[in-house]
């Protein structure tokens, strides 16, 4: 069983820089797949950013350029450093494990981006 506790959340303006992360605890062995995902009021859950044990990155288009995530494999920690937010990247935020065939989710922490 993987337990993911996510941090960094807040309320921003339109502009500024957040950073997340999440610790993941639990794990015999590396996470293969960690990520970030967010759920805006009224829409479906959509993936932001996904990382692999070997440092492959997958970006949804909407973040492109602005959003990066990173890991730190030996904390089994994922990290999303979001710049020039958006108030359409207004969210909660959840973090995401692919470990031994199942999905593990974080309780989500919540992004707020003020114009």
């Amino acid at each position: 069983q993987v337990q993911l506790v996510e941090s960094g959340g807040g309320l921003v303006q339109a502009g500024e820089s957040l950073r997340l992360s999440c610790a993941a605890s639990g794990s015999s062995h590396s996470i293969n797949t960690m990520g970030w995902y967010r759920q805006a009021p009224g829409k479906q859950r959509e993936l932001v950013a996904s990382i692999t044990v070997g440092g492959s990155t997958n970006y949804a288009d909407s973040v492109k350029g602005r959003f990066t995530i990173s890991r730190d494999n030996a904390k089994n920690t994922v990290y999303l450093q979001m710049n020039s937010l958006k108030p359409e990247d207004t969210a909660v935020y959840y973090c995401n494990a692919d470990y031994e065939w199942v999905n593990y989710w974080g309780q989500g922490t919540q992004v707020t981006v003020s114009s």
